[in-house]
């Protein structure tokens, strides 16, 4: 039987639960306060322009963390598999997470800020609208996959 690292696997799944839940914070929590201050501030507003400077700068420092949770997986996972641990299950939930996480992180973000640097205007394009939704439903993406991929690896950790 092969001897396994526990803190290896346990700081494994301590940051994907980290990753999930920063996902999960920023998109259920920290966006919709931003872009509604209207609720909660009286007098001073922040129309969508600024709140949408605002949070890109929270996902631009985000993507820091991204861009090392896809390094720490594509690690991991190349580990497990060279171990002989081979699962179709995580393969297939670490690639989209690796994926969904350097889109998000190397194309989604830049694009984003540079045209928000153009301006108002830029921002209120139909090409800005489709990068934007685009990089919400590949934030979503990466929320289902870090959740699968890590169910999946304490379902193995159990197994073995």
């Amino acid at each position: 039987m092969i001897k396994r690292n526990i803190f290896l696997d346990f700081s494994y799944l301590l940051v994907i639960a980290a990753s999930l839940g920063g996902v999960l914070a920023l998109g259920a929590l920290v966006a919709p306060v931003v872009f509604h201050t209207d609720t909660m501030l009286v007098g001073a507003l922040l129309d969508n322009y600024n709140a949408g400077i605002i949070m890109g700068e929270i996902f631009r420092r985000f993507s820091y963390w991204i861009y090392f949770l896809a390094a720490y997986v594509f690690i991991y996972e190349a580990l497990m598999y060279k171990q002989g641990q081979r699962d179709n299950i995580a393969l297939i939930s670490s690639f989209l997470t690796i994926a969904t996480s350097l889109m998000f992180s190397a194309v989604y973000s830049p694009k984003i800020l540079a045209m928000q640097a153009l301006g108002t205007e830029a921002t209120q394009s139909d090409t800005f609208q489709n990068i934007h939704i685009a990089s919400e439903i590949d934030f979503k993406i990466l929320a289902v996959s870090l959740l699968v991929l890590f169910i999946r690896r304490l379902m193995l950790l159990r197994i073995s």
